[in-house]
């Protein structure tokens, strides 16, 4: 192979991603490919491969866990030029290169009168960065995960060979789904190019409801008996802290000053909301808001807008993920043990789902104490049957803790790896040590 043939960079901002930097590792000497096709990926994975050169791979730059952090000397490829997309409509489907992101996607699908029901965090989080992660969002309990929705990939292989698993069928029991091998991987079997998304009706309208609550006991008594009872899009939990900090950040306000916990509640009919707006009541809620359609774009930006307003204070953000009856078990267990170790937590996340982010504050002299914390935190979460990361990936940051609480089910992923990848080229240091 000529490199003479492709357009060769060295983009410092590419050495990071949105992994906080108390925790993030760093970087080290790399070279960035831009490949506009599986067939120029396939080129440059055969002539890295034959040399056993690392490879790491970077779509929107959006992970949390170091997932795209180039930490060997080697080179990186950024999908960023791998933009086409179709939108087959009479079988409802997206044909999409990797580079697509998320906000293209859904424009694209919207025109059709359509949608991409997942809603990840980052709108600039690209197809193939989603996948590779199993991405959730806010709507996961009702819809799912990234993964319910890909129905194809092609993937090109450490070797260089283009690979197609899947195809536009729902149904498909023909052997082993290795689809779904790569779903999740993030990046270390092959690099996914391109896709085919099951597409959903565009939803007409959503109510929305704000409700404050006194303390987190009757919050997430709320919880369970809505999702008990009803099916909603999302339900997001915000202590006061993580709500101040959104309202500071996108300046909007909040529909209350009042109580320490808060719920955010999406149904897709206004009957469903009605219905929980009675339950929030029967939990002891101070009061329920019903959001207008503005109202509700602003209560979505304060929600989205809390990271950003803290990730420059954190050690990291836990995304620990449990099972939804037992989250209010799981804060109380984790109080306990951040105040052992004497570290401030403000949390948020997908209650509906038991999707929680846990940001641990900078304080000094962490470094002495958080490894304990964190190990402790993550094994609790496994013990109660959840589980160390619900959304975000393991990258670089949980490798050990994947292989410690997981030790039998590590040891197949191993296998797996060596597999898709004999000479390891593909994100080293990323679930594999």
């Amino acid at each position: 192979m000529d490199l003479g043939e492709f357009e060769v960079y060295r983009i410092d901002s590419y050495g990071y991603d949105e992994t906080p930097k108390t925790i993030a590792p760093k970087s080290r000497n790399f070279i960035v490919f831009k490949p506009r096709n599986a067939i120029e990926v396939s080129k440059i994975l055969k002539f890295a491969n034959e040399r056993k050169i690392p490879v790491f791979v970077r779509g929107g730059g959006t992970g949390l866990s170091a997932g795209a952090v180039p930490t060997l000397d080697g080179i990186l490829i950024s999908t960023e030029r791998m933009k086409e997309i179709e939108i087959d409509v009479r079988n409802r489907l997206a044909i999409c290169e990797a580079g697509v992101t998320l906000d293209e996607l859904t424009k694209a699908a919207e025109k059709h009168g359509l949608s991409f029901p997942p809603k990840p965090g980052a709108e600039n989080a690209t197809v193939g960065g989603i996948i590779a992660t199993n991405a959730g969002g806010v709507r996961a309990m009702k819809f799912g995960v990234i993964r319910n929705y890909v129905l194809g990939l092609e993937v090109v292989l450490p070797d260089g060979r283009i690979m197609k698993f899947g195809g536009k069928t729902i149904k498909n029991s023909a052997g082993y789904p290795l689809l779904q091998l790569f779903i999740g991987s993030e990046g270390t079997l092959g690099v996914i190019t391109k896709a085919i998304i099951r597409l959903l009706p565009q939803l007409r309208d959503m109510s929305m409801l704000a409700i404050p609550f006194r303390n987190i006991e009757d919050a997430m008594e709320y919880s369970i008996e809505t999702c008990r009872k009803l099916t909603p899009l999302g339900l997001e939990y915000m202590e006061k802290r993580a709500v101040e900090i959104g309202e500071s950040v996108s300046g909007k306000r909040w529909v209350s000053k009042e109580g320490e916990a808060h719920i955010l509640s999406i149904f897709e009919h206004k009957w469903e909301a009605e219905e929980s707006a009675e339950i929030a009541y029967s939990c002891n809620a101070i009061d329920v808001f019903l959001a207008s359609p503005k109202e509700q774009r602003d209560l979505l930006d304060i929600r989205s807008k809390i990271y950003l307003g803290i990730k420059n204070r954190i050690i990291e953000i836990l995304d620990i993920c449990v099972p939804p009856a037992s989250i209010l078990e799981y804060l109380r267990k984790s109080d306990e043990i951040a105040r052992k170790y004497g570290i401030d937590v403000i949390t948020y996340g997908h209650v509906g789902d038991g999707n929680l982010h846990q940001h641990p504050l900078i304080f000094e002299g962490w470094e002495r104490v958080y490894w304990n914390f964190r190990r402790e935190i993550m094994r609790l979460a496994v013990e109660m049957d959840g589980t160390i990361s619900g959304e975000h990936g393991i990258g670089e940051i949980k490798r050990d803790e994947l292989a410690e609480l997981f030790p039998e089910q590590y040891g197949i992923m191993r296998k797996i790896k060596e597999i898709f990848d004999p000479n390891g080229i593909l994100n080293p240091g990323k679930i594999f040590k």
